[in-house]
């Protein structure tokens, strides 16, 4: 009957800093994934990993900040009443705190924020605030746990309860992008799904991934308007059909599994979406407010308790298409014939090659302009047809335009038939890259008809007319890419990228200077942020535009270049910051450059404590003569800089 405290202590050997586990004089983190804390349970585990109300306390180094998920007291202290994993990051931040509507909301920035990071961080204050509010409405009151967006150098888009990590350059951009109001927005909703009530149980992703997915979709909805979410949508679907022909059931599918992640979180969220459309909103809001509400202490959210009352409520016939979404993987293709004139009316062949019975609406235009939409019920593995009551000339026809079922294919959904907007893609920038200039103009023209939210073929169109020096075409189009609710951040670095080569054209150097400059703010990945950079040295050369490095930043590299030629390692790994850049340090000494040359073209202040430097490298690597580009990131430490990361490295 006595009560026993044990301590253990342990050392976790940390060889080399990534997302999941670093340990850095820029500050510390250690997520879950890093397997730090003993768990009986891992992710890849049947019933998933454990989750529990967690105590933590750490105890960092004198000057940085602790972060973690729960409520926050004193000496580095978390009390998380919630489910959780624990994990923690420590570091410097500025603090922005939301008030009014958006209390308990706070954003952490890196030292040394700008008034536009800033602007942005209230900006996603508010986003999380009103996300909070939507799923009260939804799911009931909210849990007691704070929301923290966190500014991280590795492991973005990591979220627990209420905290989610975010990478710098989100606050950098021209305003929120859809990735990152994704991530918020369901990782609001988990702090009900997963936090207010655990998980539990097989076929856990679909709930844990597919149902905030699907809510967070509902909430762009209404916080972007209707064309945010079905962007969002045809993104789902784009990235599950590449993996509906070789996923498992939805119900029976783990982390151990290849396409875990794109099955459960695209078309759990198809499949909820579905679901919800059967039994209405408020019926499908009233069931899961009934299960995160559910008695007793030991209550859990899991697939077999929500499709059990989900099935009550439906019906039989509902419960059959429910159970064949998730025991079963995808067999579902619908597709429709070009309508035909039949006496008075106009009919379309309809074919469902799925196992179960669909009902779904059919839409078809008329040479007018006008749209017709009707319902039919087609049976498993059977024809039907579309009657259209009208004497009008139809001119095309689609199934399931709302795309409600999951399927293998979904280019055969309209008639006349056109390429997958995904296979138009390829095209265009297979015929961009060929300089086949008119020709991907002419797909990505065609393929955009068919999906105009598909925001890539917009900037790619964009590009194609640029490179035919149609510079007001191109920018037309290149704006509309911009000034889309939720971009992309790809979608703001190609579109900056091209109106900045319009104004190039125009001899406005300047204003492309400020283009280019956007585009590598927006940090839309590797390629856009490579020429982006490229094109701003350009620009800002010809505008006159001086960016010259500062002292320290030439001695810095007159030493990492001697340290280089010396050959000896530990002269190298003086010059980069601890547990950081193994690899290259290991492979440079190993190659023992006889000729290493860097100079340094750009530097750029990215915070109060790291600067990044574009520079061109000029080498001979055994013999051989190599040279190219690179962008350095240095940080300060110890009174003089260090090397960080290396983001580029083109030398050849």
């Amino acid at each position: 009957g006595q009560t026993m405290s044990a301590a253990i202590e342990y050392k976790l050997p940390v060889t080399e800093n990534t997302g999941v586990a670093a340990v850095s004089v820029e500050g510390s983190q250690f997520l879950p994934l890093a397997s730090w804390y003993p768990t009986p349970n891992s992710p890849f585990s049947p019933r998933g990993t454990d989750t529990a109300p967690v105590l933590l306390k750490v105890n960092a180094p004198g000057g940085e900040t602790v972060i973690s998920s729960g409520q926050m007291s004193a000496n580095g202290t978390f009390e998380q009443k919630l489910f959780a994993q624990p994990f923690f990051l420590t570091g410097k931040w500025e603090t922005i705190e939301g008030a009014g509507d958006t209390r308990g909301v706070s954003a952490y920035l890196l030292n040394g924020a700008t008034l536009g990071e800033k602007k942005r961080a209230e900006e996603l204050i508010a986003l999380a605030a009103a996300a909070r509010a939507f799923y009260a409405g939804q799911l009931g009151t909210a849990p007691d746990a704070p929301i923290r967006l966190v500014v991280v150098r590795r492991g973005a888009g990591f979220d627990m309860n209420g905290t989610v990590l975010l990478d710098a350059a989100v606050f950098r951009r021209q305003k929120i992008d859809a990735v990152t109001a994704l991530l918020v927005a369901e990782s609001v909703a988990r702090i009900w799904i997963g936090g207010q009530v655990p998980v539990r149980g097989e076929g856990a992703g679909v709930v844990r991934e597919g149902l905030p997915r699907f809510l967070a979709t509902q909430f762009l909805e209404k916080q972007f308007g209707r064309e945010a979410a079905e962007a969002e949508r045809l993104r789902q679907r784009i990235a599950y059909v590449a993996v509906a022909r070789r996923d498992a059931p939805l119900a029976q599918t783990t982390p151990l599994e290849p396409t875990y992640f794109l099955s459960v979180a695209n078309k759990g969220a198809m499949v909820w979406r579905l679901a919800e459309r059967a039994l209405g909103r408020e019926a499908f809001a009233g069931v899961l407010r009934g299960e995160l509400q559910g008695t007793g202490e030991n209550r859990e959210l899991s697939l077999a308790g929500l499709r059990a009352a989900l099935a009550r409520l439906g019906g039989e016939s509902f419960k059959r298409v429910l159970d064949a979404q998730l025991d079963q993987p995808t067999e579902t293709d619908l597709l429709v014939g070009q309508p035909r004139q039949q006496g008075a009316e106009w009919v379309a062949a309809l074919r469902n090659n799925g196992s179960f019975e669909v009902a779904v609406s059919i839409a078809a235009l008329t040479d007018a302009g006008e749209r017709i939409v009707i319902e039919r019920v087609i049976p498993p593995r059977d024809f039907a047809e579309a009657q259209f009551k009208t004497t009008a000339r139809l001119t095309s026809a689609e199934i399931d335009p709302d795309k409600l079922y999951p399927q293998l294919d979904y280019a055969n959904d309209a008639a006349p038939h056109s390429p997958a907007p995904e296979e138009a893609l390829d095209e265009a920038t297979r015929a961009l890259a060929a300089q086949e200039f008119a020709r991907a103009e002419d797909v990505s023209r065609k393929a955009l008809r068919r999906a105009p939210l598909m925001q890539e073929l917009r900037t790619l169109l964009g590009r194609a007319l640029l490179e035919q020096n149609k510079l007001d075409e191109a920018e037309r189009e290149l704006r509309l890419a911009l000034d889309k609710p939720l971009p992309l951040p790809s979608t703001m670095a190609w579109a900056s990228i091209g109106l900045g080569e319009v104004a190039v054209r125009r001899n406005q150097f300047a204003e492309a200077a400020k283009f280019f400059q956007e585009a590598v703010a927006s940090d839309g990945g590797y390629a856009p942020t490579l020429q982006a950079r490229a094109s701003r040295l350009k620009a800002e050369a010809s505008s006159k535009v001086s960016s010259a490095p500062d002292e320290t930043v030439r001695t810095f590299f007159n030493q990492f270049d001697a340290a280089i030629k010396g050959g000896r390692k530990a002269d190298l790994d003086a010059l980069i910051l601890p547990g950081e850049l193994l690899n290259f340090a290991k492979g440079i000494v190993g190659s023992q450059p006889e000729l290493w040359q860097t100079r340094v073209l750009r530097t750029e202040v990215l915070g109060a404590d790291r600067l990044a430097a574009d520079v061109s490298v000029s080498a001979r690597v055994l013999g051989r003569e190599q040279s190219g580009t690179a962008v350095l990131i240095l940080a300060r430490s110890g009174g003089g800089l260090k090397l960080a990361e290396i983001p580029i490295f083109e030398v050849r």
